[in-house]
């Protein structure tokens, strides 16, 4: 991990706080291109208005990542935030998964710190290799116009600026524990680079395999510090979003 991750994800790249109405829209028209038509994981019928939703966008924190040089939205996260009225409403994951009983979070003052990190979405522009075909939407052929050599050694690194959202999201709300129903390949990464998500129940077919997680932020932050410095710099935006509590 060179040390020159942050200034130059930054150069190409900005996380923006989907805080409005009008960039929420923008993140669930992009989790449409991706989940409905690229993956074909849900149904077209059931999104009229070509915008991707459900029952947890009301109570999650939405952000993106936007393209500088051409102001497109090269990828979507949320985090799903605790309810202060009902700290036991379940979430995605606890619904969709078999938890080990000796790995949930069930003590309602742990709930009130605990997020889910959900809906991953990566434009097919953007993380499509060199040389592959075009993407839905025609977005391939404007997108690589604009990428230069930094940009492109900078495009495999776009979940972890996800993973920099989602950091940046518990920081302001507060919370220390995350769940995550991870797709494989995105566990073998967060591991490889010292994110301690750990497995908290069997792998299970949504959305393709997934694998529930969990993570304590100061487990994972101190780790990735220890382990990847540049990666610590750009997950915490250099310490401003330091989540967790000592």
């Amino acid at each position: 991990m060179h040390a020159e991750l942050k200034s130059v994800f930054d150069r190409y790249f900005e996380i923006v706080h989907a805080d409005t109405e009008s960039l929420r829209q923008e993140v669930y028209r992009l989790r449409y291109q991706v989940y409905v038509l690229e993956a074909g994981f849900e149904r077209p019928e059931d999104f009229p208005d070509g915008l991707e939703r459900d029952a947890f966008d009301a109570r999650a924190d939405h952000y993106l990542l936007r393209h500088r040089a051409t102001g497109l939205y090269a990828a979507t996260a949320r985090m799903i935030l605790p309810d202060p009225d009902d700290p036991m409403r379940p979430y995605p994951i606890e619904l969709h998964c078999r938890i080990d009983a000796d790995k949930k979070v069930a003590r309602p003052e742990q709930r009130l710190r605990l997020g889910e990190v959900s809906r991953f979405a990566v434009s097919k522009a953007f993380k499509r290799r060199l040389g592959e075909g075009g993407s839905t939407g025609g977005l391939a052929e404007q997108v690589d116009r604009y990428l230069q050599p930094d940009e492109r050694r900078i495009l495999p690194h776009l979940s972890i600026g996800l993973l920099a959202a989602a950091v940046r999201s518990m920081h302001m709300h507060g919370l220390t524990y995350c769940y995550a129903a991870m797709e494989m390949a995105l566990f073998r990464l967060v591991t490889h680079l010292g994110l301690a998500f750990h497995p908290i129940g069997p792998t299970v077919e949504y959305h393709g395999p997934r694998l529930p997680c969990l993570t304590h932020a100061n487990e994972s932050l101190p780790n990735i510090k220890r382990i990847a410095p540049p990666l610590w710099a750009l997950m915490t935006d250099d310490g401003r979003y330091a989540c967790g509590t000592e």
